[in-house]
């Protein structure tokens, strides 16, 4: 059992200008079509399925096109689609292009991963100075730490647990010697 779909008359008039068009393009509104109006005519031709945006010959776009479902709500049998058979060799160059474009986009998307890993920090802030003391073999205190920055030990403390950790993602090991103050360092990460 087949569905007649019921078209307006404005809807029916661009598609019967469409498939007179020799690639079914839509091309022609009615005089007094225009703005909102034509969205809505677009729309239900969409919602229908009558019209895509991929073309005859295959490419994707802004233009809109008679699909075959639009062909056969007019009662008119739709366009055979040309058989081209690609040349071998071009084939041959467009899956190495395909393969190689490929290559680099997981590069450039694995070189960006890696970027957004490092920790953001200007050079010269206390951040940085920061980061520099708990990398030394060393490591640092908090005395050290606030000493150098003039932060006080609560302020060090949340900078540990917020910005270094959770912001920047660094982890940080700490280990009190017998009789000592407790020395902070950044764990280095395997690579």
């Amino acid at each position: 059992m087949t569905h007649k779909l019921s078209l307006t008359e404005t809807q029916r008039q661009v598609l019967e200008h469409a498939a007179n068009e020799p690639d079914g393009r839509l091309t022609w509104f009615p005089e007094g079509v225009k703005g909102g109006a034509r969205k809505k005519v677009i729309d239900g031709l969409c919602n229908k399925a009558l019209v895509t945006d991929i073309g005859p010959d295959a490419t994707v776009g802004q233009d809109l096109f008679l699909a075959p479902a639009g062909y056969e709500a007019l009662g008119i049998v739709p366009p055979a689609l040309p058989t081209n058979h690609p040349d071998p060799d071009a084939e041959a160059v467009l899956a190495a292009t395909e393969a190689q474009w490929v290559a680099e986009q997981s590069e450039a998307d694995a070189q960006q991963e890696v970027a957004q890993r490092k920790p953001r920090t200007r050079e010269n802030s206390k951040q940085a100075t920061v980061i520099a003391m708990l990398q030394r073999p060393e490591g640092a205190t908090v005395a050290q730490i606030c000493a150098s920055t003039g932060w006080l030990a609560r302020t060090v403390r949340g900078t540990f647990a917020g910005a270094f950790k959770k912001k920047l993602g660094l982890t940080l090991t700490s280990e009190k010697p017998q009789g000592g103050e407790r020395v902070y360092r950044v764990q280095e990460v395997a690579k």
